[in-house]
């Protein structure tokens, strides 16, 4: 049998150019090779969003329709909704009856997001205790694997910590320790040389039409030192530059550092040229989201999420007969 993966993105906004290079089209080449469930994490998402959650639904149904456009294939993955599938909160509650308090304080992106998002009171029981759901959503699938940056590191040492304190105190190992799939993502940075963020503003959605792309790329920040056309560019400190290097070919990358250091071209031009490469780049998936209805995403959330509580309340059946429950 193979080994299966579980990952997720929460649906806060709308999936972008950093979402495609970052996570999905790795997820689709780990179809093949994996039992994969991609799940959109609506409760995770709540724990951020709970006094304004009104784009929660609309958000998780476009998510699904991007995952699929962009390449995940129902047949070949489980595409569900967290929500659907209540093992993970019963979980998540007897994992938090075994966890630490010290343990899920001292994750290392808890009081980061606590200073950097403003307007927002997450000094609250569920956003501080979401990285032991999170060991839940993975476990309850006995997943085997995780595809992460390194970055994310941090968070799945966490799941496997929980997961090894779980068979330890119950004398069986029921859950597999998951193993970390690094991801290698280019850098990516937003329009304004920033994080790519929904919550900033400052990137190309998938959803985006040709014209917005076009005005999105001729807003980006290039190189502050080439003022005049006449003056030689540093590609290599420009983020316009970067997304040529994610986006085309290695001969074309070579054109384009020939034209701005040679000053061959101006960056008003450079970026119109990309522009027209973004929008090829996303054309495919532009028509793929074009025909996904409104109710062809629901059937696939729908049996996705039916595939994936098959497979999680298999694993509760397991857990609650282990620490003497009624299943």
């Amino acid at each position: 049998m193979k080994k299966r993966i579980l990952s997720g993105m929460r649906p806060t906004g709308s999936l972008h150019l950093g979402h495609l290079v970052g996570a999905l089209n790795n997820w689709v080449k780990l179809q093949d090779a994996y039992q994969c469930y991609y799940m959109i994490a609506d409760w995770h998402a709540l724990m951020s969003e709970y006094e304004n959650p009104k784009g929660l639904k609309d958000g998780s149904i476009e998510m699904a329709r991007d995952f699929v456009a962009s390449g995940l294939d129902p047949e070949k993955s489980v595409i569900f909704v967290q929500s659907h599938v209540p093992e993970h909160l019963e979980l998540s509650m007897i994992y938090s009856c075994l966890t630490p308090l010290a343990l899920v304080e001292r994750v290392p992106t808890y009081k980061e997001q606590l200073r950097e998002i403003t307007g927002r009171d997450l000094t609250t029981y569920g956003f501080l205790g979401y990285p032991v759901l999170q060991a839940a959503d993975i476990a309850v699938y006995k997943a085997n694997a995780v595809p992460v940056g390194i970055d994310q590191i941090p968070h799945l040492e966490l799941t496997r910590e929980i997961i090894r304190r779980f068979n330890n105190i119950y004398k069986k190992n029921i859950f597999p320790e998951p193993e970390a799939i690094l991801t290698k993502t280019p850098k990516l940075l937003g329009l304004d040389n920033r994080k790519m963020s929904k919550s900033y503003g400052n990137a190309i959605a998938l959803s985006d039409s040709p014209e917005v792309i076009g005005k999105k790329v001729s807003s980006m920040i290039t190189d502050a030192e080439r003022i005049k056309l006449s003056d030689k560019g540093h590609p290599d400190i420009c983020n316009v530059f970067s997304y040529y290097a994610t986006f085309t070919t290695p001969e074309v990358v070579n054109d384009v550092r020939d034209w701005c250091q040679g000053a061959k071209k101006g960056c008003t031009e450079c970026k119109k040229n990309l522009a027209g490469i973004l929008v090829d780049c996303l054309e495919p998936v532009r028509q793929k989201r074009a025909k996904l209805t409104d109710s062809k995403v629901k059937e696939i959330i729908d049996d996705g999420s039916r595939r994936a509580r098959k497979a999680a309340g298999e694993t509760m059946e397991e857990v609650k007969k282990l620490i003497n429950l009624v299943a």
